[in-house]
């Protein structure tokens, strides 16, 4: 059965509503979905009402930055109740943390010579800013965009290219992200409920036997194994690391937008699909 438990909306850092979402979804078979917004449910009324008009299983989750011990880990958060206060607190502090240090990163382009109407383009966003949204924003201004491109020696800078210059670049301007601790994350889980997922590992080169076997016993449940992020062999590594812990094996195609242009490929979704039949432990998350 065709599933993706990795999708994100314009609640976050995506291009697609909830409800496109779903219908793109629709199109491409998938049976089960869930919709994985950074540190924010607010899309989720949005994208289970979509998906019951689809006849697509609706997964509630919400993908977190976490901090664990001195690593940076993304964790997904599964079949959690997007109602609860205690969670609506915790995404909160986060969501206010990450507007904050995102007005400093543009108060110091501003500094440098960027024309950026600060609260216009922070009002936008009500839940999580996103940063490749907001990169959009500086770009479309002629004056920021004509100085990128000399600055950077491009005709052509992508939204990458911006980010990794102007946020990510510790001499000029490094944007912090807003972590959260992962023994917060495991208590609330407690009180809760809820299946915690470590989210595409390799991404970020963290396949360490070790450190994995530590985080079980914190309570993570399982590890993303299909991803467009991992290599065939990375993939291979994680689900025999994933099988010797007994984890749970999720898959999700990480799905922000379609790229637009001449690219030949213009989704994850054009090379990458997930089947629930290769994850063993995911009916515990899509109860199919």
């Amino acid at each position: 059965m065709r599933i993706d438990l990795q999708l994100h909306s314009t609640y976050s850092d995506g291009y697609l509503t909830p409800t496109e979402l779903v219908q793109f979804m629709n199109k491409k078979g998938v049976r089960v979905a869930a919709i994985t917004d950074h540190n924010t449910v607010g899309g989720v009324n949005e994208f289970k009402i979509a998906c019951k008009k689809y006849g697509i299983k609706p997964i509630v989750g919400v993908e977190l930055y976490a901090k664990f011990g001195n690593r940076r880990i993304n964790l997904v958060w599964y079949n959690i109740n997007e109602f609860n206060p205690c969670l609506h607190d915790m995404l909160r502090e986060s969501q206010i943390r990450r507007r904050r240090r995102i007005r400093w990163s543009l108060e110091k382009l501003v500094d440098l010579g960027f024309k950026i109407k600060i609260n216009k383009v922070l009002d936008q966003y009500t839940h999580y800013v996103p940063i490749n949204h907001v990169v959009d924003d500086i770009m479309a201004v002629p004056h920021n965009l004509k100085k990128i491109k000399k600055e950077l020696e491009m005709h052509h800078p992508r939204e990458g290219d911006v980010i990794h210059e102007y946020f990510h670049n510790e001499k000029l301007n490094k944007l912090r992200e807003s972590y959260i601790s992962i023994e917060r994350i495991v208590k609330l889980k407690k009180k809760i409920g809820g299946v915690l997922i470590l989210n595409h590992p390799a991404k970020k080169g963290f396949i360490d036997r070790d450190a994995w076997i530590e985080l079980k016993k914190m309570g993570i449940d399982g590890v993303e194994v299909l991803s467009p992020h991992h290599s065939l062999g990375a993939i291979m590594h994680i689900q025999i690391l994933a099988r010797e812990l007994n984890w749970i094996e999720t898959g999700g195609s990480d799905f922000h937008r379609f790229e637009g242009g001449r690219y030949p490929i213009q989704k994850s979704w054009d090379y990458f699909k997930i089947d629930s039949e290769y994850l063993i432990g995911v009916k515990k998350i899509i109860g199919i």
